[in-house]
């Protein structure tokens, strides 16, 4: 009778139509965090029917050329692994890995989505983002992220060799900690307003994004109306404080956070 039971509360619940995940600035030095993350592509995402990998899933990319690289080659092969058994792997660009390009998605089988994107989902009306286009209060980033998500300055910087591009993008990482250090939470922070305007742009009712590591529900009213906005957390299982996450969207449209173990997390 218990066995019958539990077999019967499990066809209840609802399938999984989709997962999300962000940040989880993949690289050689956090082997931990590499393998926790392998872990979830093969013990959770394989139950669902779509998985969204929401930005920053590298440290940094240098180009598709550098697929090559043995740490590059595992993650590769483990989302192609994936996709191999139908589960869809849909790719949206972070600060990180925004030259993530046609190489990666034809070896791995992921597809690449624009920033923003409005999509239903199981009913639900979603408006997805890295999350970085809306930190419009730190201008020197907005600067900045304009000119290198130009087409022409992508196309020069990729004609460079592979190491002057790592050697660049080491530079460029060492003095973004640097500029960090003297600005303050709240400007690196999403601006209200420019969230308020991607909510009536998309008109959904729920945002998921990642890019800030303040992950958190925030139910906020726009025009009236009540608007969810879920913020994903990085991952980090290397360091002393380990954090992670994921969202998950069944096929009535319910939302749930879970840590990285599949542990319902209240939001």
């Amino acid at each position: 009778m218990t066995t019958s039971s539990s077999a019967s509360n499990q066809q209840a619940q609802p399938e999984t139509a989709a997962l999300f995940v962000s940040d989880l600035h993949l690289q050689a030095a956090m082997p931990r965090t590499t393998q926790a993350f392998f872990d979830f592509l093969h013990r959770h995402a394989t139950k669902t029917r779509q998985l969204y990998l929401l930005g920053d899933i590298f440290e940094a990319w240098a180009g598709d050329d550098d697929m090559a690289d043995t740490y590059n080659q595992q993650v590769v092969n483990n989302l192609k692994q994936l996709s191999n058994t139908g589960i869809a792997i849909f790719w949206m660009a972070g600060n990180r890995d925004f030259l993530v390009g046609r190489e990666f998605a034809m070896a791995t089988g992921i597809t690449l989505l624009p920033d923003p994107l409005v999509i239903t989902i199981a009913g639900r009306l979603l408006v997805l983002t890295h999350g970085d286009a809306y930190c419009t209060d730190d201008e020197a980033y907005m600067q900045f992220r304009a000119q290198v998500r130009q087409d022409e300055w992508q196309k020069n910087f990729l004609a460079l060799p592979l190491t002057q591009r790592k050697s660049i993008i080491e530079s460029l990482r060492a003095g973004s900690r640097a500029a960090q250090r003297n600005k303050s939470y709240d400007i690196m922070d999403v601006n209200k307003n420019a969230i308020a305007e991607l909510f009536a742009k998309s008109a959904s009712a729920t945002m998921i994004h990642g890019h800030t590591h303040r992950p958190a529900r925030h139910d906020e009213t726009h025009d009236g109306q009540t608007r969810t906005r879920y913020v994903l957390s990085d991952w980090d299982l290397d360091g002393a404080a380990p954090r992670g996450d994921w969202l998950s969207l069944n096929a009535v449209g319910q939302i749930t956070r879970h840590a990285l173990d599949g542990a319902v997390i209240a939001d």
